[in-house]
């Protein structure tokens, strides 16, 4: 049916415009089920990306509190690692800085997360090579360092009896207790000495290169120390 147009009011009867009228209305109600429908599917479909939306942001908001709780566990094992480095190398680590290094993107990318470079590192940080064995030079080395220690103990022993005799007075009394500590103190300062030289040289110092040490600068402080007081029991006499 056409639609109802003004000048229809002067051709139509009564009925006829009724008729249209009514048809005008049930199709302008059907317009607005139509309409209505069309505003409910867009309004759930509305709430629907809504609902996805704010589940993507709760599940983002977890990714990051995840992301930051992993964060905080590498930086807290890298930095004892680090530590635990520093204390194994000394002052050989101070060139890559005092503190934790800033972290840096691997130049070969590989699908490795931050985990397996903290293993790796840790395996490298604990890894203690193998001690070389002790050399002839070596032990003859050690073997000056006793004598050396002895050397020194005597010449401080003598050194402070006689300050200890021009002194006089309570420095009179004390300086043969203090002498006779330096004279044992030396060669058990060859034997520090002597474990400096061994970790430079990748070493290892066992109990009998302790021990050669040890009896050398006691052994050599123990004869000059009585080759000293006999010749000046002979000197008096």
């Amino acid at each position: 049916m056409s639609e109802l147009q003004p000048s229809d009011f002067e051709r139509a009867d009564y009925r006829t415009v009724l008729r249209r009228l009514t048809t005008l209305d049930q199709r302008a109600a059907a317009l607005r089920v139509e309409a209505a429908r069309w505003y409910a599917e867009r309004a759930a479909t509305a709430d629907e990306t809504v609902r996805a939306a704010e589940e993507e942001v709760r599940d983002a908001r977890l990714d990051v509190r995840r992301a930051q709780r992993a964060l905080e566990s590498v930086d807290a094992r890298a930095a004892g690692l680090w530590s635990e480095f520093v204390h194994r190398v000394g002052p050989a680590a101070e060139r890559f800085g005092r503190t934790l290094p800033p972290a840096s993107i691997p130049r070969q990318r590989t699908e490795r997360d931050a985990q397996d470079y903290l293993d790796e590192v840790e395996t490298r940080v604990k890894y203690t090579p193998k001690a070389r064995p002790l050399t002839f030079g070596t032990q003859i080395l050690f073997g000056i360092l006793g004598f050396a220690g002895g050397l020194l103990g005597v010449l401080g022993n003598v050194l402070l009896r006689q300050t200890g005799e021009a002194a006089g007075g309570d420095w009179q009394q004390a300086a043969p207790v203090v002498a006779l500590l330096v004279l044992l103190a030396c060669p058990v300062l060859a034997v520090v000495t002597a474990k400096l030289v061994a970790d430079r040289r990748g070493v290892g110092l066992d109990t009998a290169a302790v021990a050669t040490v040890l009896t050398t600068g006691l052994i050599t402080a123990g004869l000059l120390f009585t080759a000293v007081q006999f010749a000046q029991t002979a000197g008096t006499g």
